[in-house]
């Protein structure tokens, strides 16, 4: 079975543990800091939101066949989100499962024609279909540690680190070097599954390694390098913006 179809139950159930975190917070914790500069909880608890709608127009636009764009422009979701960041936990929280419950049901009843049309990302390039499901995996597990309430990468699902790990692998390796930030010229290799990377590498380089979890926190901004190793010893490389363009469309 395709990767993205085993992931449709683990972005469900990675949408409602947010909306269960989120309801549990006090209205002075929503209003405090994330992990992510600039936003409060309540914003990225609302982008959470805002995001499965935005992806839920991709999933339209390949049903239709007609060009919906993800968000109506970069100025109206900021707006949106500013909009929704200061609402109580009740609200946030069920703004969170009635999106993703929304996006849970064009998930499951379209048609199987519709999977490959190709769709475009608010960046600009296009992906098929299928993919838009992997890219909600992504938000609904990263924006869940940047709430910073408890949950980081030690919480993601093992399905979730083996296949995230290995796409940022893959899509950061196939970068131009001059967009691999600070590990380029790196080896990364995972202890435990063995899978690498080599940004460059040549023999006698750096080289970067540890669990796959440990890497993946690195590599997408989530952790500061804990369970890193480097060789030779220093400090951890900063890594590029993440999740990297997809490389293989």
């Amino acid at each position: 079975m395709e990767i993205w179809r085993q992931a449709i139950d683990e972005v469900d159930a990675g949408a409602e543990r947010v909306a269960q975190r989120v309801a549990g917070l006090s209205a002075h914790e929503l209003r405090a800091p994330s992990a992510l500069p600039g936003w409060s909880r309540g914003h990225v608890a609302t982008h959470i939101a805002r995001n499965a709608d935005s992806l839920w127009n991709l999933l339209e636009s390949a049903r239709t066949g007609v060009a919906i764009p993800q968000y109506p422009s970069l100025e109206q979701r900021n707006a949106d989100i500013e909009a929704g960041a200061g609402r109580g936990a009740d609200e946030l929280a069920a703004d969170v499962r009635a999106t993703a419950a929304r996006f849970a049901e064009q998930v499951r009843t379209l048609p199987e024609a519709a999977w490959n049309a190709p769709v475009v990302a608010m960046a600009g390039w296009s992906h098929p279909a299928w993919y838009t499901v992997l890219r909600r995996w992504h938000e609904v597990e990263a924006h869940h540690a940047d709430l910073a309430a408890g949950y980081g990468p030690a919480d993601w699902p093992e399905p979730y680190v083996r296949w995230a790990l290995t796409s940022t692998l893959t899509d950061l390796a196939a970068l131009p070097s001059d967009l691999r930030g600070e590990p380029a010229g790196y080896r990364i290799t995972a202890t435990d599954s063995g899978e690498s990377a080599d940004l460059g590498w040549t023999a006698g380089g750096p080289e970067a390694s540890g669990s796959g979890r440990a890497l993946l926190g690195w590599l997408s901004g989530r952790s500061d390098g804990a369970g890193v190793t480097l060789r030779p010893d220093g400090p951890v490389p900063v890594p590029p913006p993440w999740p990297h363009r997809p490389s293989g469309f």
